[in-house]
């Protein structure tokens, strides 16, 4: 354990230069010779071996792990090198690192024009669905584990790194072009505490699965990660994807997946995804039974219609208030005003999507 603490100190590293010989002025490596050299310092400049003060390593250099790559940038740019020892295994490790090239800037219709991988970050797990470019819910959703309570630093990074490489082998098989997620940010969240989140024994269970959910982790790391593989994210306002998702979504899905248990996480991906395309979290209302893909007969419509006094009765809710009516509940009409009000004449009927005119009213 001492030696191990020990070696903790026993590293060197150098930043990369792009004007100076094979990327770096303190430590360079060769491509095809396979050499190491040292720039030593003045009080150990007489034990220089090479011209210049320089030190060159007796043992070969070589990268097994995107090796081409490496020999590519130490020609035309700057390389960071890291050389550390492991005391477990006894050996000396060189390590290489540098900066990927930007890719040209994309339009969010560019990144979704082949659908979109949407994904929504919970406590213990990761839920995602695929939304083809029309808005519709494509296969089945997929959960990934993502267990982090009571676990070390490095071994949570570990795991979210692993999901994420999961989700990006998903993405990259089903076609998808690019990554939804939502923006969450719990700092201003954290920071009230209590005041917000409840007290009590309910809210004190409630403010530790928030502050355990890595949100600006998964972010950041979804970002990096995807950028190496083509892969645009794309991060879509969070309110109400959940409500709107289980309202509006949720028994559709599990009407057409009968098999498999859907739940609100799964829902609130597909509205994320349509979020993602540009389009509403509800899908046209009106559509005939027999082209409601998503819908066994005898079920409401997704677009559930909400009635107001002095609108359409067809006409659908707009904006970012929750939804009026509970999953599986009939829609339920306002009442109207006492009965010694004026009652509305005969109305005649308009192909307009207005209110109907009355009959005394030519």
């Amino acid at each position: 354990m001492a030696g191990a603490v020990a070696a903790e100190r026993w590293f060197i590293c150098a930043d990369g230069e792009a004007d100076k010989p094979l990327g770096n002025e303190t430590l360079r490596a060769h491509p095809e010779q396979g050499w190491l050299e040292l720039k030593l310092p003045a009080p150990l400049a007489h034990l220089a071996n090479a011209p210049h003060g320089r030190y060159r390593l007796s043992c070969p250099v070589r990268f097994a792990h995107r090796g081409d790559e490496w020999a590519a940038q130490v020609v035309s740019g700057a390389v960071r090198y890291d050389i550390g020892f492991l005391p477990d295994r006894g050996r000396w490790y060189l390590a290489a690192s540098w900066r990927q090239p930007a890719p040209p800037a994309a339009t969010v219709q560019e990144a979704v024009a082949a659908g979109v991988l949407a994904v929504d970050l919970n406590a213990g797990h990761l839920a995602c669905w695929q939304v083809d470019p029309d808005g519709n819910p494509v296969r089945t959703g997929i959960d990934l584990p993502l267990v982090l309570d009571g676990l070390p630093a490095s071994t949570r990074d570990g795991r979210l790194r692993g999901a994420i490489s999961t989700l990006l082998d998903i993405a990259c098989q089903r076609g998808c072009t690019a990554i939804g997620i939502e923006d969450l940010d719990f700092t201003d969240t954290r920071a009230s505490g209590r005041e917000t989140l409840g007290r009590g024994r309910r809210g004190k269970r409630f403010r530790r699965t928030v502050s355990g959910i890595p949100t600006r982790q998964f972010r950041n790391r979804l970002v990096q990660m995807a950028a190496n593989r083509g892969i645009a994210v794309v991060a879509m306002d969070p309110a109400w994807s959940s409500k709107w998702g289980a309202a509006y979504w949720q028994r559709p899905l599990q009407a057409r997946y009968p098999q498999r248990q859907i739940t609100r996480h799964h829902a609130a991906c597909v509205v994320l995804g349509r979020r993602a395309l540009g389009l509403p979290a509800r899908r046209r209302p009106g559509v005939p039974t027999p082209h409601r893909r998503m819908e066994a007969a005898g079920m409401l419509p997704a677009g559930v219609a909400s009635y107001r006094p002095g609108r359409d009765h067809t006409q659908v809710r707009a904006g970012h208030d929750p939804p009026a009516t509970r999953l599986g509940s009939p829609i339920q009409e306002r009442k109207t005003g006492s009965g010694d009000r004026d009652r509305a004449g005969g109305q005649v009927a308009q192909d307009r999507s207005v209110l109907p005119v009355s009959a005394d009213r030519r």
